[in-house]
């Protein structure tokens, strides 16, 4: 590689790296900008970030309390689902990595592979005879498909590069396997275990066809809400930017104080083993 190829190497991973966040930064531009935007001027070409704002999106979406009432069943079944994905899937990860179980972990890769959206129709119909279709307990079991399979196979690499010498150490010291677990090989994992429940809690936070099918006026969440907006004749641009907006403050929030665990998480399973 000569000299001058070296030189421009840093210039073209900045422009790559400029056009990748221009690629994800712009569109949430949009939407934060549209939000303050009459229906006229989001539609106008010519309007572009300098205009004046209004705040009356804002107060017709919050005036009727449905994107509140949406907001906070989001929150529910996230918060939830990814708890309860969380008990289940990090000690089966402890488990299948500790004692190399590997046609396991190949199980569980399957069941990332397999495409929820092909299971709806024979889950709606169990559910449906179970009567609990338009329940909160539906939406928290078709979540946790996802997100026990997805934290699952996240943890798996992490217990599998922890050093297997401290859980060693402390079955010398008396402790039973799942006490080694316990007190060691978990506080350990913590950054990968946040790193997986907030990915699953932003998949469950913004996942529409499960709650479409499954839920009802009273359990909708935020998702079916901004589908509200859009109907066959209009679309009520300024709204849906405006709740658009509602719902991704919670994620950002979420990603923002999460994030000294995020990176860890994420350059500890990038780096171990």
């Amino acid at each position: 590689m000569s000299a001058r190829t070296k030189r421009a190497l840093p210039w073209l991973r900045g422009i790559a790296i400029t056009l990748v966040c221009l690629a994800f930064v712009l569109p949430v531009v949009w939407m934060f900008a549209a939000a303050f935007k009459t229906n006229v001027q989001v539609t106008d070409p010519s309007v572009g970030l300098i205009f004046s704002p209004t705040l009356e999106n804002f107060s017709n979406v919050l005036a009727d309390g449905e994107i509140l009432t949406s907001l906070g069943n989001s929150l529910l079944v996230g918060v939830v689902s990814t708890v309860l994905s969380a008990i289940i899937a990090v000690p089966a990860a402890w488990a299948v990595g500790r004692f190399r179980m590997h046609h396991t972990g190949s199980l569980v890769l399957v069941a990332r592979i397999v495409p929820a959206i092909s299971l709806l129709v024979p889950w709606y119909y169990l559910f449906a005879q179970l009567g609990l279709v338009g329940s909160y307990t539906v939406l928290v079991l078709s979540h946790m498909f996802v997100s026990v399979p997805l934290i699952l196979w996240i943890m798996i690499g992490f217990f599998e590069g922890l050093p297997i010498e401290l859980e060693e150490a402390a079955r010398t010291d008396g402790l039973s396997a799942f006490g080694a677990f316990r007190r060691i090989a978990l506080p350990l994992a913590a950054p990968g275990t946040m790193t997986a429940s907030v990915l699953a809690f932003v998949f469950s936070w913004n996942n529409f066809m499960f709650a479409l099918i499954f839920s009802d006026e009273t359990t909708q969440t935020a998702p079916v809400t901004l589908f509200h907006f859009i109907s066959y004749a209009s679309t009520d641009w300024g709204g849906l930017m405006a709740a658009s907006t509602l719902m991704t403050v919670p994620v950002v929030v979420v990603a923002v104080l999460g994030q000294k665990y995020l990176v860890a998480g994420l350059t500890a399973g990038a780096t171990k083993g």
